[in-house]
């Protein structure tokens, strides 16, 4: 693995993710687990977010788009206190999950709606 990857990608995702939480997700690895967690660490957040041709609040407002309409909501709800936490603002998010309704189905944006209200309201 590369390291400087690695490193980069570990800030970009304790910067966004909260370093609690990847702590805690590292920390949480064993021998089956790590490996994924490292090359995930490296290639997601090392190479996918570790160059600056894109700000981190258009990243997570893409990887809401993209992950609402996979939809993942674990994933999704995580992202969102991310993207929240990158500078996405309510209103943003309320189009964002428009777009999901729009392009993925009512449904699917009724979940994230759902998952937005919850991620709102803690963060209040």
């Amino acid at each position: 693995m590369d390291k400087d990857l690695f490193e980069t990608g570990l800030e970009k995702r304790k910067a966004t993710l909260g370093a609690e939480y990847v702590q805690k997700s590292l920390d949480g690895a064993d021998d089956f687990s790590r490996p994924f967690q490292e090359a995930m660490t490296a290639w997601c957040w090392g190479f996918g977010w570790g160059d600056e041709a894109i700000d981190v609040k258009t990243r997570s407002m893409m990887n809401l788009s993209m992950i609402g309409a996979l939809g993942k909501m674990t994933e999704w709800e995580l992202h969102c206190r991310g993207a929240i936490k990158n500078g996405v603002t309510r209103e943003e998010l309320r189009a964002i999950i428009h777009v999901i309704g729009i392009y993925c189905g009512v449904p699917q944006a009724l979940e994230c709606m759902r998952t937005a209200r919850k991620v709102l309201d803690e963060t209040k």
